[in-house]
Parts: C-alpha cells; sequence; structure tokens
C-alpha cells in the first residue's frame, strides 16, 4: 500500500486514485495522517485487504496537493557519511559507527515544494527515508525490518554556512530551515515493493536538476542504497539500542556522491532551479527555488 498526506488528510493512493481513510473506515481510524502511525498494526490490516483504484469512493487527485506523508515524527533521525563515495568526495574517512543528528520536524515539506534559498551556498543530498512502524529498543537485526512501516523520498537540503558555523561545527541547524526536509510522494510498504519486483534493501536513487524552464535536466547523483554503509536493518538495531525508537519516527539514511559541496568547483543551488529526486519503486519530489 501507499499512505499518503492529501492536504491533511490520510489517504490511500494508488497510481492517479485517492481514498480517504477516515471516510473508507467509517471513522475508524482519523483523517490526521500521523494517526496512521499510532495503531500501524490495526491500520496495516485493514488497509491491505483495499483495491484503492477500484473503491467505489476512489477520487483522482493533485499530486501538488500532497504534503509530507508523516508530517509530525516524534523524532527524526539523519546519517552522514552512509556511502563511501560520498564520504570519498566530502575527504572525510568512513565512519566507525552511524553518524548521527536531526533535522528538526518543523523542516518538513511534501513532494513538490517551493524552497526560499537561505544563502548561497545551499546544497541537495537526495536520500532514502525509512519510517518506522513498530517501535521499542534493542530491536535485533533479525527483526529490524519487521519495525519498517514503509519507505519513502527525501531530500536532506543543508545550508553548509550555517552547517559548519564556528568550531566545531553543527549539522542540525543549517539543515532545518523551512521545507529544508521535502518528503513523499507516499510511504511505500515494503510488501508492495516486493510485489512490484524492487528489493527493499537495494534502490535506485536518482536525483537531476533543470536550471531554467525548457533546458535539458542534469543528472547531479545516481546510485543504489545497496551501497549504505549502515544499510536499513543495522540503522534500526544501532539507533534502538540507545533510544526508543517510536511508531512513525522517521530516518533519513544518507546520501550517494554527487553533492554541490564536493564538486570540483562547488556548486550550490541557484533561484529559478527545478530539482528532482526519484528513488525505485517510491516514486517522485520535486522542489522549485527561490531567492
Amino acid at each position: 500500500m501507499r499512505i499518503a498526506n492529501l492536504a491533511g488528510r490520510a489517504t490511500l493512493v494508488s497510481g492517479s486514485m485517492g481514498l480517504d481513510v477516515e471516510a473508507a473506515s467509517d471513522g475508524r481510524f482519523g483523517a490526521d495522517p500521523q494517526g496512521v502511525w499510532s495503531d500501524w498494526a490495526g491500520f496495516a490490516t485493514w488497509a491491505g485487504t483495499l483495491d484503492v483504484q477500484g473503491h467505489p469512493d476512489a477520487r483522482p487527485f493533485d499530486e501538488r496537493d500532497l504534503r509530507p506523508p508523516v508530517p509530525r515524527p516524534s523524532q527524526v533521525f539523519a546519517i552522514g557519511l552512509n556511502y563511501a563515495d560520498h564520504a570519498a568526495e566530502a575527504s572525510m574517512e568512513l565512519p566507525e559507527n552511524p553518524l548521527v543528528f536531526t533535522k528538526f520536524p518543523s523542516s518538513l515539506a511534501g513532494a513538490d515544494a517551493t524552497v526560499r534559498l537561505t544563502g548561497d551556498r545551499v546544497d541537495w543530498e537526495a536520500e532514502l527515508v525509512v519510517v518506522i512502524g513498530r517501535g521499542g529498543r534493542d530491536i535485533p537485526k533479525d527483526e529490524a525490518w519487521d519495525a519498517v512501516a514503509g519507505l519513502t523520498v527525501g531530500q536532506d537540503i543543508s545550508d553548509r554556512t550555517v552547517q559548519n558555523w564556528g568550531r566545531p561545527a553543527q549539522f542540525n541547524l543549517g539543515k532545518s530551515f523551512e521545507n529544508y526536509a521535502p518528503t513523499g510522494p507516499a510511504v511505500v510498504t515494503l510488501d508492495e515493493l516486493r510485489s512490484a519486483g524492487h528489493d527493499p534493501a537495494a534502490l535506485r536513487i536518482h536525483c537531476e536538476i533543470v536550471d531554467e524552464a525548457g533546458a535539458e535536466p542534469r543528472t547531479l547523483q545516481d546510485g543504489t542504497t545497496a551501497d549504505l554503509i549502515f544499510p536499513v536493518d543495522e540503522l534500526v538495531t544501532r539507533l534502538s539500542a540507545i533510544v526508543e525508537l517510536r511508531p512513525g519516527d522517521i530516518v533519513f539514511t544518507g546520501t550517494p556522491s554527487g553533492v554541490g559541496l564536493g564538486r570540483t568547483p562547488q556548486v550550490f543551488l541557484k533561484p529559478g532551479q527545478r530539482l528532482t529526486t526519484e528513488i525505485e519503486g517510491l516514486g517522485t519530489i520535486r522542489q522549485t527555488f527561490t531567492a
């Protein structure tokens, strides 16, 4: 199944059709998209029986109305330097343990967002985002995927100037401006991915940019989540060994090589550009940048 936030309402989507959760469940599940995760097991059992495309209450929807599928996570984790090629372009050693920071939840945005640039050194980072369905502490690695509700697409947009304020540098604030954490278009469950022939542990991740209307897109990043240094199951285990993971928490898992900071000369986002990020089986998100 694919779970979306359509104009602030929990919605199951399939292709161009959306099915309002509150209406289809006769009120068993509410309209709040965040409420889906508080009773994930019950919701998944109910929603897994539905044919969204064939449901009499399904309606076409406008993708511009898609908001962050998990709008108010209690915790947002982000993992730095989780691809060897990205660590190399940053001239940094491979981490021995997951390098964890956060993007504050107020930075979340939907799948088609307008982002105001906060400076002249704002960068892109295409990322797979994990959504926790069953939380807890000390989750064994062989049970870690069972704790995952689904996956979605994210961008870890980063103001490199603010990120590197002072000594020592800090990551969180430079990555948490308004709309600097776009996600979507929907959370895709693991069974949905597998039924379509995709391996949740090995998904192609691609990012490209259009400089101006009518221009040809330029590829910025092209990789696979199979190259994660700390893959999804290990991240769930490592994080839950220290903190309590909660239903609806999200994890930005890191970015492959190709960011602007790692280029020679360095390149950063400019007003008028349009960024597109796609992950195999999960869909596409887009951002337009303004001054």
